[in-house]
C-alpha cells in the first residue's frame, strides 16, 4: 500500500521524472506572481505574513534553545529586527538522529510524497518567501519571486525526482535461487533496506538562500536523512520560513518535526563543530572558496557537496547580430548587479577587433559599445532598479570602489550609485567595465564578485579559446560563453568546454542569458572543475546520500 501523499502527488512526480529524462522545458511551479494562478489575495496575504515576522521572535519549538539572536542587515536599508532561536547543536543532532528511524520506516515512496507536499506548501507561501528573499539578499522583486520561490521549488522537486529514481532501482526484496544440478537448488529470501547515511547539514549562502539550499535539503531528506539548515547570518529569514513550513508538514504527517531544524550558530566555531560532528554525514555548501575548501579538508566524516568561487568567461570572436549580442551581454551583467555565481566576469576580445553584421569593430569600440548598451538597458530608473536590485555585502561595495579607482584595470565604464525612491537606504550600483591586456593576469585571474567585468584584450581568437579553457581549469567556472559566426571557433570552444568540464552557451542574443539555469533541463555545474564538485541535479548528487543494507536467510 502506497503512502497517501505519494498517491496525491504521483502525477507531478511522473512529470518531473519525464522532464529529467527528456531535458525539455517543464516547470511545476509558476514563475509569474499571477493572481489567477496563486489566488487573488495571495500577494497581500504573503506581504502581511512577511511583515508579521519583523521585530518579532521567530519561534520554531526546537530543542536546546539557549538564546535568541538576529541582526540581518537588509541591502534595501529597511529594519528587519527578527530574532531566531540559538540552539545547542548537540541537541539538534540528537533530535535529528532520534527522528530518522521513523523517517526510514516511511520508505522511499512515502518520503517522496511528503517531500513533494512540502514543496507544494512552500509554493503556497511564495509571496512571503519572496519578500524575505528580496529584503535579505537585495534581489529585485521579480527575481526574488522567480529565483527565490518558484525556481527554487523546481530545483527542490528536481532533487526529489532524482532521489526517487535512484532509490526505485533498488527492489525491496527478492527470492534468490541458484541451480545445483542434480541437487536441490539453493534458495534464499533477500531484503534490501534503503537507509540514510546520517544527519545532513546544509550551509546557506547570502545571495540565494533558497535556490542554493533546496537542492541539497531535499536530496538529503528524500534519501532518508535528517537535515539541519545553517543559514548565512545575513539571510536567515527565508531559511527560517522554509524550515517552519517543512516542520509543519512533518507534524501533520505524524512525524517528528525535528527531522528538519534551523541552526543559527553563536559563532564560527559553533558552525565548525557542527559540520565536523561524527553524526554529520553530508554537508552542502555554497559560498566562498576559503570556507568551502576548509569544509572539504576538515569534514572527513562527511560527503561535502560544494559550490565555490569561479571565473566565468565569454569569448567574443564575431557576430551576425551585434546589437542583440550587446543587449544580451549588458542585461546579463546588470541582472542582480552581477551577484550571481553564473555571471560572466571575463570577456575575451581579440586585439584586432571582431567582425559583425555592422562591419568590423575594434577592441576599443566593443568596450565603448558595451558600456553604451548597459546605459541603454538601465536608462529607465524603474527598470534599472528592478534589474539591479541592491548590493548584498559591504565587501562588494568595496570591490566596486576599487574597480572604479582604476586599480584593477582601465575603467571604460564606471559603476554609478543610484537612488531608490522606494527604499532610500538601498545600496544600488550599476556595472563597471574594465579593460586590460591578457598578460595582466593578476587583475582578473580570481573571482571579483559583483558588478565588475574585465574586457580582456587577447592576441587572437585561438589565444582567447586557450585562455578560456585555462581559466576554467585553474580557477573554475559555472558558465562559459562564445559569440562566433565560424563553426571552427564554436567547435574549438565546445572541445574546450569538454576539457574544462563547464557548460557552454553559444551566440545568446534572445531572451535567454548565460547566467540563467533552468531546472529539469540545465545542469547547474558539472562537478568537474574547481568551481563546484557537484551538480544541481544529477544522479551523483543524490545517490551517495543513502546506503542499501541487505538481510538474507534460507527458504
Amino acid at each position: 500500500m502506497t503512502h497517501p501523499l505519494f498517491d496525491k502527488h504521483r502525477a507531478k512526480l511522473q512529470a518531473a521524472l519525464d522532464a529529467i529524462g527528456s531535458r525539455a522545458y517543464w516547470s511545476a511551479y509558476a514563475e509569474t506572481p499571477n493572481p489567477k494562478i496563486y489566488g487573488e489575495t495571495a500577494a497581500s496575504a504573503g506581504k502581511a505574513a512577511y511583515d508579521a515576522h519583523l521585530g518579532q521572535r521567530f519561534a520554531l519549538q526546537q530543542p536546546g534553545v539557549q538564546a535568541w539572536a538576529g541582526g540581518e542587515r537588509s541591502p534595501y536599508g529597511v529594519t528587519l529586527d527578527v530574532q531566531y532561536p540559538v540552539c545547542d547543536p548537540q541537541a539538534l543532532i540528537d533530535a535529528a538522529q532520534a527522528s530518522m528511524p521513523a523517517w526510514q520506516a516511511v520508505g522511499a515512496q512515502g518520503r517522496t510524497g511528503i517531500c513533494v507536499e512540502m514543496l507544494d506548501r512552500l509554493n503556497q507561501h511564495s509571496f512571503e518567501i519572496a519578500h524575505a528573499v528580496m529584503m535579505t539578499t537585495g534581489q529585485g522583486w521579480m527575481m526574488a519571486f522567480q529565483a527565490g520561490a518558484a525556481h527554487a521549488q523546481d530545483r527542490g522537486l528536481e532533487a526529489v525526482a532524482y532521489a526517487y529514481r535512484e532509490q526505485s532501482f533498488v527492489p525491496a526484496e527478492c527470492v534468490w535461487e541458484k541451480p545445483q544440478g542434480k541437487n536441490p537448488a539453493l534458495r534464499m529470501q533477500k531484503h534490501f533496506e534503503i537507509v540514510g547515511r546520517g544527519v545532513a547539514v546544509v550551509v546557506g549562502c547570502s545571495t540565494f538562500p533558497t535556490w542554493n539550499t533546496y537542492p541539497g535539503l531535499f536530496a538529503a531528506l528524500a534519501t532518508g536523512n535528517a537535515v539541519i539548515v545553517k543559514p548565512h547570518e545575513q539571510a536567515i529569514l527565508p531559511a527560517a520560513i522554509s524550515v517552519k513550513i517543512l516542520r509543519d508538514v512533518l507534524s501533520e504527517a505524524g512525524l517528528n518535526p525535528d527531522l528538519v531544524s534551523l541552526c543559527v550558530p553563536a559563532n564560527q566555531q559553533t558552525t565548525q563543530a557542527l559540520v565536523t560532528h561524527s553524526a554529520v554525514k553530508s554537508v552542502d555548501f555554497t559560498g566562498g572558496s576559503a570556507f568551502g575548501n576548509w569544509l572539504i579538508e576538515h569534514c572527513r566524516q562527511a560527503q561535502v557537496y560544494a559550490e565555490l568561487a569561479g571565473v566565468n568567461t565569454v569569448v567574443v570572436d564575431s557576430t551576425d547580430a551585434y546589437q542583440a549580442m550587446l543587449r544580451n551581454v549588458a542585461f546579463s551583467l546588470s541582472l542582480y548587479s552581477g551577484q550571481m555565481c553564473t555571471t560572466s566576469q571575463l570577456l575575451l576580445v581579440p586585439a584586432d577587433g571582431i567582425a559583425t553584421d555592422e562591419g568590423h569593430k575594434s577592441y576599443q569600440q566593443v568596450c565603448a559599445d558595451l558600456g553604451a548598451a548597459i546605459d541603454s538597458a538601465l536608462a529607465k530608473p524603474e527598470v534599472a532598479l528592478a534589474v539591479l536590485g541592491a548590493i548584498q555585502s559591504p565587501a562588494t561595495v568595496a570591490r566596486i570602489a576599487l574597480a572604479n579607482s582604476g586599480a584593477l584595470g582601465t575603467v571604460v565604464h564606471a559603476s554609478h550609485a543610484l537612488q531608490n525612491p522606494d527604499f532610500p537606504g538601498a545600496t544600488v550600483h550599476t556595472p563597471a567595465l574594465l579593460a586590460c591586456d591578457a598578460d595582466a593576469e593578476a587583475l582578473y585571474m580570481e573571482e571579483r564578485f559583483g558588478p565588475i567585468t574585465f574586457i580582456v584584450k587577447v592576441a587572437d581568437t585561438a589565444a582567447a579559446v586557450a585562455l578560456a579553457e585555462r581559466v576554467v581549469r585553474t580557477h573554475g567556472a559555472l558558465t562559459l560563453g562564445v559569440y562566433s559566426t565560424q563553426s571552427t571557433v564554436v567547435d574549438a570552444m565546445t572541445r574546450a568546454s569538454w576539457n574544462a568540464k563547464v557548460a557552454l552557451s553559444i551566440n545568446l542574443t534572445g531572451g535567454v542569458f548565460v547566467n540563467q539555469s533552468s531546472a529539469f533541463s540545465d545542469f547547474h555545474g558539472t562537478g568537474g572543475n574547481p568551481a563546484a564538485n557537484a551538480s544541481y541535479c544529477d544522479s551523483a548528487f543524490v545517490a551517495n546520500r543513502f546506503r542499501v543494507v541487505q538481510r538474507r536467510y534460507h527458504i
